[in-house]
């Protein structure tokens, strides 16, 4: 890792974010002095602070330490920045002014990525997941792995797993090209539906950018296609391409689901021959597509057929992926993360599939301006599978608001009768226990900070 040689302290400038927070935690780790900045406080840094990372929440740097003050400080100091703080932040044109070491999270990621040997999880969606799965199966096996995961594991209750094996597994973000920083021994691509549009301007090149991803294999690597992709990616020489999915034609198809109460049974047939009845907790037919990649990347690691049957079963999930916080007879309350027509089509067939028959209320937030304007139709079409829906305002993130786009925008164009739209802080008083029957919350913004309050209350709290 030549290009992070001689370094003494990292300041984090967004380290709230779950990829910063992962980064932040492996440098602090390593006995680094850590320290950073956020908007907001949360759950992630204050877990952070208790690690012993220095947060301030103004993006001032009157607020930094004396350690990222000194007059030498750029000679010892790395800053590490995310593309969700925008360029105009006070802290990093005082790191710019003063000659500071400034890299992307990317770019820290990817050199970290060649050091060892990288599995990176990319797709427009399913790759947090999937990553999750696949380091699961592998922290559970003789193989083992360290991981930089999307997600906050409920397994392991972090987003960082460290560890002596040769593996790592990364999730690879496409937003920003930020996964062309990354050289992977193996890497699995989930899903390839237009998204991020705001960045690449059409499908057309965003799926350029997943086969220049796909360049940055190493020779002789592996590259796992979802197999309803596999023509739309150019396959690089020197690769072994193979496939998952339920489809005939997989390289490893999963088939025979059976639900059950509370779990599913499936099968996986795999180039070296069948595994039977893998007993599969956690909700949702995509979530069997998922695990189903997680299994054939952990088979080319050399985890045996006993270690993944015994580790499928003990997969707990994702915070906010298909998230169950309540599940009692006659409420059920679940959060999602899901922000893109596809995710959301997915978790609310999820739904469907594993509460057969019931009632669902969704409260979805839009995330992105640009997001909602390139993909409004679609998403009216795919809530209006909701029972009932209540929509939230749009969730700018990085983004200024565009003329004429809100989430008016979506609720005019739903079908579904039953329907509102209304502010985050009118969602408690308006939520009635008695009335529910399975409720989701669905989105990547500060809809998050509804979901602690909306568990209390649906507990019988005030």
């Amino acid at each position: 890792m030549n290009d992070l040689n001689n370094i003494k302290a990292v300041y984090f400038v967004g380290i709230g974010g779950i990829g910063m927070s992962a980064l932040a935690l492996w440098f602090r780790h390593r006995g680094y002095a850590v320290a950073g900045y956020d908007r907001t406080e949360s759950s992630i840094t204050a877990s952070l602070e208790a690690k012993g990372c220095e947060i301030v929440f103004e993006d001032d740097p009157s607020t930094l330490p004396g350690l990222f003050r000194e007059k030498n400080s750029g000679n010892g100091i790395l800053v590490v920045r995310t593309p969700a703080v925008p360029a105009e932040s006070r802290l990093l044109g005082y790191f710019r002014e003063k000659g500071y070491r400034i890299k992307k999270r990317a770019e820290v990621l990817g050199s970290i990525s060649r050091t060892t040997d990288t599995i990176a999880v990319a797709g427009t969606h399913g790759k947090t997941t999937t990553s999750v799965m696949t380091a699961h199966i592998l922290k559970q096996s003789r193989v083992g792995c360290s991981a930089f995961l999307g997600g906050i594991s409920r397994n392991y209750d972090t987003n960082l797993l460290l560890g002596q094996s040769r593996f790592t597994v990364m999730e690879a973000d496409e937003y920003d090209r930020s996964f062309h920083q990354l050289d992977p021994l193996m890497a699995v691509i989930t899903s390839l539906d237009a998204d991020h549009l705001d960045i690449y301007g059409d499908l057309e090149t965003m799926t350029e950018a997943y086969d220049i991803f796909c360049k940055r294999i190493r020779p002789g690597g592996i590259l796992l296609l979802n197999h309803m992709i596999r023509d739309r990616i150019k396959k690089p020489a020197g690769l072994s391409v193979c496939t998952y999915g339920n489809e005939a034609g997989a390289d490893y198809r999963n088939f025979n689901i059976v639900p059950r109460e509370d779990y599913y049974l499936f099968s996986l047939s795999t180039p070296e021959g069948v595994i039977e009845d893998l007993r599969f907790h956690f909700p949702g037919r995509i979530n069997i597509e998922n695990m189903t990649a997680a299994i054939a990347i952990a088979l080319k690691c050399g985890v045996s057929e006993a270690e993944i049957r015994s580790s499928v079963p003990l997969f707990r999930g994702v915070k906010r992926r298909f998230d169950i916080r309540i599940n009692m007879p006659g409420l059920t309350y679940i959060d999602d993360y899901a922000h893109h027509p596809g995710e959301i089509k997915a978790c609310i067939r999820s739904l469907r599939d594993y509460f057969r028959g019931r009632k669902i209320t969704g409260i979805f937030q839009p995330h992105l301006f640009s997001r909602t304007r390139d993909h409004a139709h679609e998403f009216a079409e795919i809530v209006d599978e909701l029972d009932e829906a209540i929509l939230l305002p749009i969730y700018p993130a990085r983004e200024k608001p565009l003329e004429g786009v809100s989430s008016e925008l979506i609720f005019n164009m739903m079908k579904l009768k039953n329907k509102k739209l209304i502010r985050p802080e009118n969602v408690l008083a308006m939520l009635d226990p008695d009335r529910l029957d399975v409720l989701v919350t669905i989105g990547a913004g500060d809809i998050d900070r509804l979901v602690d309050p909306i568990e209390k209350k649906l507990r019988g709290g005030n």
